[in-house]
């Protein structure tokens, strides 16, 4: 299986990249990035890392390389700055990720596109109608809400984070579900206080704003870089099991048109199912408001 990770000399394309190689997957993996010498440096040096995992090739590459691919992973943006939500970057990375869908299309890629930049849902709700591509070849990156979710509970609980199963729906920010009625300690489920729903929140709705404040200059490479390259197994090594992405909803959870953050099944041809869990009517109507601000962003990008 090829995969083009375009933006792949960024922290998180990178970390992509490294977590891809330590698969024992043999998939050949092409690096594109506007900065060729940063290319060449973390492919060199990825190379060497081949003889530990079970990818065939890393390989650099141009936008024309990407166009055979069987998955895109398109991670692009512009540099990380201060800001208390994933908003600001919306004009800047919807040109970026305007462009290279552009080529993309021109160039006749028939592929899966997994879109990392953020904000995500309506980036991904506006790829979709400016490509007319199917759902199914459009996937959005959003693990890391699930996954900080998870650590909140685990926290809050006492427990290691690998007990912890969890769902988060929704928006990819402020509008995220945290739903609590899918909470499970080793499989079973598991009830927390009011104190302990409160510290799980924190952590999960307050992980952005607090590590963005810290001014590092970085984003969440490490658990994007390997929730992006299980994401890409997922594809490539179907399980049939469930799976957090956004995808653009056709009647789920009473939205249509417009991306959102769900449990998914994945397969050889992106995205196979849609799974609906029980929501409270809070929780429901948090995600169609949420659904409704995703709505009013794309439209800002159509220019509407």
């Amino acid at each position: 299986m090829k995969v083009a990770v375009i933006g792949g000399a960024g922290g998180i394309g990178s970390s992509v990249v490294f977590s891809l190689l330590r698969t024992d997957h043999p998939y050949e993996i092409v690096v594109i990035d506007n900065r060729e010498n940063m290319i060449v440096s973390h492919v060199m040096d990825l190379q060497d890392a081949l003889s530990l995992g079970g990818a065939r090739s890393v390989v650099g590459g141009v936008m024309a390389d990407a166009m055979d691919a069987d998955i895109v992973v398109l991670s692009a943006a512009v540099p990380l700055k201060l800001n208390t939500s994933r908003d600001v970057f919306l004009a800047d990375n919807g040109a970026i990720v305007g462009s290279i869908v552009d080529q993309l299309v021109a160039g006749g890629f028939a592929g899966i596109l997994i879109l990392m930049t953020n904000p995500v849902d309506p980036l991904l709700t506006w790829v979709a109608r400016r490509t007319g591509w199917a759902r199914e070849r459009l996937l959005g990156y959003t693990l890391n809400d699930t996954q900080r979710f998870r650590t909140g509970i685990a926290q809050a609980l006492g427990v290691a984070p690998q007990r912890v199963s969890c769902w988060v729906v929704g928006e990819h920010g402020p509008g995220a579900v945290q739903v609590f009625s899918t909470v499970t300690l080793d499989g079973k489920p598991v009830g927390l206080t009011a104190a302990q729903r409160e510290q799980a929140l924190d952590y999960a709705q307050n992980w952005y704003v607090r590590h963005v404040a810290l001014d590092s200059g970085r984003t969440s490479t490490w658990s994007s870089g390997i929730g992006g390259a299980l994401m890409v197994d997922a594809i490539a090594r179907p399980t049939g099991e469930p799976f957090p992405a956004s995808v653009i909803l056709d009647g789920e959870y009473g939205v249509t048109g417009i991306s959102s953050s769900a449990p998914v099944i994945l397969g050889a041809q992106g995205l196979e199912k849609v799974i609906e869990i029980p929501l409270t009517s809070d929780e429901s109507l948090q995600f169609i408001e949420a659904a409704e601000k995703i709505e009013e962003l794309t439209r800002v990008l159509e220019g509407k």
